[in-house]
C-alpha cells in the first residue's frame, strides 16, 4: 500500500456503541439472487415474524440512540411484510433506509413504502452477482441498470438514493469509473459506497476456537470461497480514486478497534455539478454537520434528505470554519466570475465512502469498526452484523489464534 493516510488530520466520526447514526435490522434470511462475497447464507429459517422485529426493534430502542435504521438482509423486499415493517420502524421517527439488490422493487411498492415512512434507498449492485438478464456484465455496463433503479427514486420525490459495491482485485480498476459515474448522475444519486473485499484468514495462517474448543470453520461463507482472492482495503480504494482525482480527498473516518490508525470507513464529501466538481469537503465540515444535528435532535446524522443534498451553495457558507471548503468557494467563485451562467446552476453535494470489514491482525486480534454503526440484534444482545454467522454456528464469536511457527514444527518433526 503506498499511501498514508494520517487519522489526526481527519475528523473521528463520533459514532459509539450506544449512540450512533445507524443500526441494522435483518427481517429475512432469504434471498432472491447469490452475490460472490455475501456474509450471509438462505438460512432455512427464511423470515422472521413481525413479533420478532418488534422485538429487535425494542432492543435498538433501549440499548441505541440512533438517527436511521438500515432494513437489510437476506433481501428485505421479499419478506411478506415490508411494508408493515417499515412503517413499523419509521413509528417513533426513526428513518427506515432499504437495502436491497431491487430485483423485486416496483413502482407501486416503492411508493406503498414510501407512504408509510421509507426515507431512502440503498441499492447493492456488482458484476460479482448472479442477476437475471445481466449475467456477465462488466460493473459499467451494470450503470444502465443503475440508473434505472436511480431515476424510480428520483421519480417517486423526496427518497435518498445510495448505490453500494463490493470491490475484489479485479474490479477495483473500475471505482473512478463509478465515482465519475455518479457526478453525472449527482443530481440524483446521493451517495456511492464501495465495500473493501475482506476474506478471513485466507491463507491458513490461523487456528479458530469457540468457547475454548478448537472449531473448523468450513461452515463460516467468509472464511475462503471457492479460490483465494486478493483483500482489498479502504486505502487501496482511496489510492485508486486519487490517481484518476488528484484532488479527491476525505474528511472523516472510522478507526479499528484494535488499531487505531486503520481506516475502516473513510467518508467524502464533494460539492459541484453533472459537469463540474468543485472540490471535497474538509473535517470541520463532517464535525459541524453531525455535532449540530446532535445538538437539534439528540442523535448523530445518517441519513439527510434529498432536498438537502440540493443545497451545495448554502453549504459553502460552511468554508468560514472549514479550510478546504473555502477552497472549494474559492473554485466556484473563480468559475462563476468566467461564465455568470454558472450561478444559476444548482450545487449538488455527494458523499463518496469506503469501508473496509474485519480484518485480522497477525497476532489474531479481530480489528473490528470501532463504533460500528451496523451493529444488529441476536438472541437480545447488540452484535456485529457482518460476525453473525459465527454465534449462529458456534455458540459464540471465534477467536484467532496464530499458527505455530511450521518450519520449526517440521524440524522438530525430523
Amino acid at each position: 500500500m503506498a499511501i498514508n493516510l494520517d487519522p489526526k488530520d481527519y475528523y473521528r466520526l463520533p459514532w459509539s456503541l450506544t449512540d450512533n447514526a445507524i443500526c441494522w435490522l435483518e427481517p429475512t434470511w432469504k434471498c432472491n439472487i447469490y452475490c460472490q462475497g455475501c456474509y450471509r447464507i438462505n438460512d432455512p429459517r427464511g423470515h422472521k415474524s413481525l413479533e420478532q422485529i418488534k422485538t429487535e426493534l425494542d432492543v435498538f430502542r433501549k440499548f441505541r440512540i440512533t438517527d436511521g435504521i438500515s432494513i437489510a438482509g437476506g433481501e428485505p423486499l421479499i419478506h411478506p411484510d415490508i411494508v408493515e415493517v417499515v412503517r413499523m420502524v419509521a413509528s417513533d421517527g426513526t428513518k427506515p433506509v432499504i437495502n436491497t439488490n431491487g430485483v423485486a422493487l416496483t413502482e407501486e411498492l416503492l411508493m406503498e413504502l414510501k407512504q408509510v415512512g421509507a426515507k431512502g434507498f440503498t441499492f447493492h449492485v456488482d458484476s460479482k452477482q448472479q442477476r437475471a438478464h445481466w449475467k456477465d456484465k462488466s460493473e459499467m455496463e451494470l450503470c444502465e441498470l443503475r440508473e434505472q433503479l436511480a431515476e424510480m427514486v428520483h421519480r417517486a420525490g423526496g427518497l435518498s438514493c445510495a448505490f453500494n459495491s463490493t470491490v475484489y482485485d479485479d474490479t477495483l480498476q473500475y471505482v473512478p469509473d463509478l465515482v465519475e459515474w455518479a457526478q453525472k448522475h449527482i443530481d440524483k444519486v446521493h451517495v456511492m459506497v464501495f465495500i473493501a473485499y475482506r476474506a478471513a484468514d485466507a491463507d491458513g495462517r490461523f487456528d479458530y476456537y469457540a468457547g475454548g474448543e478448537k472449531v473448523e470453520m468450513d461452515e463460516v461463507p467468509y472464511v475462503v470461497e471457492d479460490e483465494v482472492r486478493k483483500e482489498i482495503q479502504s486505502t487501496d480504494i482511496y489510492e485508486r480514486l486519487q490517481e484518476r482525482f488528484p484532488d479527491f480527498d476525505t474528511a472523516a473516518y472510522l478507526n479499528g478497534t484494535h488499531k487505531p490508525d486503520s481506516f475502516k470507513w473513510l467518508l467524502s464529501g464533494r460539492i459541484g455539478t453533472k459537469d463540474r466538481i468543485y472540490g471535497y469537503v474538509g473535517p470541520r465540515f463532517i464535525e459541524a454537520s453531525q455535532a449540530l444535528h446532535h445538538l437539534r435532535h439528540g442523535h448523530y446524522l445518517a441519513y439527510t434528505d434529498p432536498k438537502v443534498h440540493r443545497r451545495g451553495k448554502a453549504m459553502l457558507l460552511v468554508s468560514l470554519i472549514d479550510k478546504k471548503l473555502r477552497k472549494v468557494a474559492r473554485k466556484y467563485l473563480l468559475a462563476a466570475l468566467k461564465n455568470p451562467l454558472r450561478l444559476f446552476k444548482r450545487l449538488h453535494y455527494q458523499s463518496i465512502m469506503m469501508i473496509q470489514p474485519i480484518d485480522v491482525l497477525d497476532d489474531g486480534s479481530q480489528n473490528m469498526c470501532d463504533g460500528c454503526p451496523d451493529m444488529t440484534v441476536l438472541d437480545g444482545k447488540l452484535v456485529w452484523s457482518c460476525r453473525i454467522e459465527e454465534p449462529l454456528q458456534y455458540g459464540c464469536f471465534v477467536q484467532s489464534i496464530p499458527k505455530k511457527n511450521r518450519s520449526l514444527e517440521s524440524e522438530t518433526a525430523k
